[in-house]
């Protein structure tokens, strides 16, 4: 071959590859950043909803919806309110709810702490600080650290019987405990 048809070559090719190059450029080459979602699909609808279950001394009483981030006394309030014969300071109104929670609105010197998953009635473990878990019978105050230092480590108690997690508590001291404490 000679040099002229040598050239010829080098520049067609060259332009092949620069034709490739710049159609990749404008079409936009494959990118390694994520796709950026339409701002429609991750729009929200709403606030979250709260299903609960509001029994005792209330005008309706059964299920109710509320907004997340509810307290108690909305969820009394969306069961018609206390009737007359309610306790209300039995409770605590200002407790946080959670989607499934049962909350029982007792009457005016009726004995509810012995009903299983009543709410308002007991210590909190899920919210009780050291000082509040030491008045629970059996519970002195490295127990009662031991409980909130499991708590902040690993979130919420499900239920009563993950406080068998707790290095110091056995089923003996649960069971000690039980009509002390509120159901997660």
């Amino acid at each position: 071959m000679d040099r002229a048809s040598t050239n010829l070559q080098i520049t067609v090719i060259g332009c092949a590859v620069l034709l490739v190059v710049g159609a990749a450029v404008w079409f936009g080459w494959p990118s390694t950043e994520p796709p950026v979602p339409d701002p429609v699909a991750v729009a929200t609808t709403g606030p979250d909803r709260l299903t609960v279950h509001v029994s005792g001394a209330v005008v309706r009483p059964g299920v109710v919806e509320v907004d997340g981030g509810s307290r108690v006394a909305r969820a009394v309030e969306a069961a018609g309110g206390a009737t007359a014969e309610a306790d209300l300071g039995a409770m605590n109104l200002a407790a946080a709810l959670r989607d499934g929670d049962h909350v029982v609105v007792p009457v005016a010197g009726e004995d509810r702490s012995a009903d299983p998953g009543v709410s308002g009635v007991g210590i909190d473990i899920n919210t009780a600080t050291a000082t509040e878990l030491e008045t629970l019978p059996g519970v002195g105050p490295v127990l009662a650290e031991r409980i909130v230092a499991f708590r902040d480590e690993r979130g919420r108690f499900g239920s009563v019987e993950d406080l068998l997690d707790v290095p110091g508590i056995g089923e003996a001291k649960l069971s000690q405990l039980r009509e002390s404490i509120s159901s997660p």
